[in-house]
């Protein structure tokens, strides 16, 4: 087995333990490949071993990947901080958006979203932890913004995601991650996804009520980023 395959059979161990812990069947929870910063052949690799959905941050590098894997029935999301001047090319080559954090990306994506594609689905990314380094609405301005997206015609708003600040506190990843689903659960929509956890905290995520985690590091290891990058946010 490669080590690709081991760790993708570790990480699915961990998802599937975790649900049980809590009583919940462990397919309610998906499984987000974070891809950024790794090769082709790291995504073709994994999709061997029986993973379909893979997230990136960065357009360009992504839609090189894209290009190169056509082959491949893949569902590509993008989980990264949007520019304005970036929504044309999302919306047209992804299936996912987790990131949206503003009307007037919405707008865009939606304006932009070609006719003979399905609605794309997308989640309101909250700033959980109230940083300055994140991105994502404020708590308070959620629910307002969400029921705004959900009447955007070629847009399927499916949830909420948060990257929260990071701790090693089991208490304390839990207390984030619940106000997330309390977030989601007061605005009386038809939502049934909340993008939240990834490596290091991804048991308190799927205790909360995580349908994606969203795993980057305990997949395909530690990445090396080209000098260019700045290390995106929402995926480890």
């Amino acid at each position: 087995m490669s080590t690709i395959a081991n760790n993708i059979a570790k990480v699915a161990a961990r998802i599937r333990e975790a649900a049980q812990a809590v009583g919940r069947d462990p397919d309610t929870v998906g499984l987000l490949a974070v891809s950024k910063t790794q090769p082709a052949e790291a995504i073709r690799e994994a999709n061997g071993a029986g993973l379909s959905d893979f997230g990136e941050n960065y357009l360009q590098e992504a839609l090189e990947k894209q290009a190169r894997l056509a082959d491949l029935a893949l569902t590509w999301h993008f989980i990264g901080p949007i520019q304005s001047n970036k929504t044309r090319a999302i919306a047209e080559h992804f299936d996912w958006v987790h990131s949206v954090d503003r009307l007037k990306i919405a707008q865009r994506l939606s304006e932009q979203r070609p006719t003979e594609l399905p609605p794309l689905n997308v989640c309101l990314q909250v700033n959980v932890s109230g940083e300055a380094s994140k991105s994502g609405c404020a708590p308070q301005d959620v629910a307002e913004l969400a029921r705004t997206i959900a009447t955007l015609p070629n847009l399927r708003l499916r949830g909420l995601m948060a990257i929260p600040e990071p701790t090693n506190d089991r208490a304390e990843q839990h207390a984030a991650f619940a106000r997330l689903r309390q977030l989601q659960q007061a605005l009386a929509l038809e939502l049934d996804t909340l993008s939240m956890g990834m490596s290091q905290d991804l048991e308190a995520a799927i205790a909360e009520g995580a349908t994606w985690v969203r795993i980057g590091t305990a997949l395909f290891g530690a990445r090396a980023y080209p000098s260019q990058t700045v290390p995106g946010q929402p995926g480890a």
